[in-house]
């Protein structure tokens, strides 16, 4: 099965959250192991205990939550500050075991750093390093026998060294990002004016052949019908049926550069002629629900993807049923191809680009850089669906469904 290109953007798009959601679990086992093995007279273990204990549910709670779904920006600014708060809160139940947990407050900094801000990772940084501190001082303050070691000082500022460290790192990551998003959408922009391109000498073409040769191809056969009504001659019967499937697969061709129906009446009805040219010329049943989705501006891309998806289960299938079915869900329009035909391996649309064949991999490909997704779900002997869904659409007023 092939992931949809939007989910796997999506994916990754969260993969900072994830990551310091995973980094916050280990974090969580060593600040147990670092208590267990710590031998120190000033710990208060009940207290000690259930801070820790409720911080390990809610983690673990929390990294199924980012697992499950995307989550809001600020929920994963507000586990950071959970995160420093408990180390803190940890550090004073402790009664000066600070030590123990001094490779707590370095790992924080960096598991701040994978979310690729940093201002943010900058105060934290420096938040955690005074805190470091602030705490030692609060011990040495309240009980003599801890007192304030040189070697806190030299902590200190190896966590200020960690934090300008992290920040730097975190400044390249997010200038690396910001230009991977602008090469992004440079690619997307290209896609776009090649595809309008494509589609403006498609209908230059399409009009060329409807008013020129399609129009004299016409002439003709009237001319030859009224011959053949004055002297019939089977020779004169064999070129007019000539003429016309020539002028039927020109017409045809037409349709297929520029379908006026799509430009006219919008993408529902351009896939419903679709359909019904697809029956006539095949013994597949198609079983459609079609939703009223308007003019989308990704309609020229939707409706090539139908066509292309069609052309392929009638030439390679041997499918009895396709179901179509196309529908607006948010800012996406969404379209849903499946047959009951012999099915394929996804993997092998790579192959087939490589070997020239570029129809499924180059509408794959147009997906992904106008920022849609197709998703392939195939196995060989239990047919084959493809979702294709657009990039982000306009809103429009809702529509009554037309069936």
């Amino acid at each position: 099965m092939a992931r949809p290109v939007q989910q796997i953007v999506d994916y990754f798009a969260a993969e900072p959250v994830r990551v310091s959601a995973m980094l916050r679990l280990p974090l969580i086992g060593l600040i147990a192991v670092l208590v267990w093995i710590w031998e120190v007279d000033h710990w208060l273990p009940e207290l000690y205990a259930v801070i820790l204990g409720v911080y390990a549910v809610v983690a673990l709670l929390w990294w199924v939550a980012v697992l499950r779904g995307p989550v809001p920006r600020w929920a994963d600014y507000a586990s950071t500050a959970v995160d420093l708060t408990v180390i803190i809160t940890l550090c004073l139940v402790s009664g000066g075991a600070t030590a123990a947990l001094l490779p707590v407050f370095f790992l924080l900094p960096i598991s701040v750093a994978f979310q690729d801000r940093p201002i943010w990772t900058a105060v934290i940084g420096t938040i955690t390093a005074v805190g470091y501190l602030a705490v030692w001082i609060f011990y040495s303050k309240r009980d003599d026998k801890v007192g304030l070691p040189n070697m806190v000082y030299t902590h200190f500022g190896f966590l200020l060294w960690l934090a300008v460290a992290v920040t730097a790192l975190c400044f390249v990551l997010a200038r690396r990002s910001a230009r991977v998003r602008a090469l992004q959408e440079m690619r997307r922009q290209l896609v776009s004016e090649a595809m309008q391109s494509d589609e403006r000498h498609n209908r230059e073409v399409a009009e060329h052949l409807h008013d020129g040769p399609l129009q004299t191809l016409l002439a003709a056969r009237l001319e030859l019908d009224e011959a053949r009504e004055r002297n019939p001659d089977p020779a004169l019967d064999m070129v007019y049926s000539a003429l016309q499937e020539t002028a039927i697969g020109l017409r045809s061709t037409v349709t297929e550069l520029h379908p006026q129906v799509l430009a006219q009446l919008g993408l529902t009805p351009a896939v419903r002629e679709l359909l019904k040219q697809f029956e006539s010329r095949t013994d597949i049943a198609v079983e459609a629900e079609l939703d009223d989705v308007g003019k989308p501006e990704s309609q020229a891309l939707l409706y090539r993807a139908a066509r292309e998806l069609l052309t392929n289960i009638g030439k390679h299938a041997k499918a009895n049923t396709v179901t179509v079915e196309l529908t607006r869900k948010g800012d996406r329009i969404v379209l849903t191809i499946a047959d009951d035909g012999t099915g394929f391996d996804p993997a092998i649309v790579a192959q087939y680009v490589a070997e020239g064949h570029i129809g499924l991999g180059s509408l794959l490909a147009r997906f992904d850089a106008m920022g849609g997704a197709m998703d392939i779900d195939s196995r060989s002997g239990r047919g084959t669906r493809v979702t294709a869904t657009s990039p982000s659409e306009p809103a429009i007023p809702s529509s009554v469904p037309a069936r």
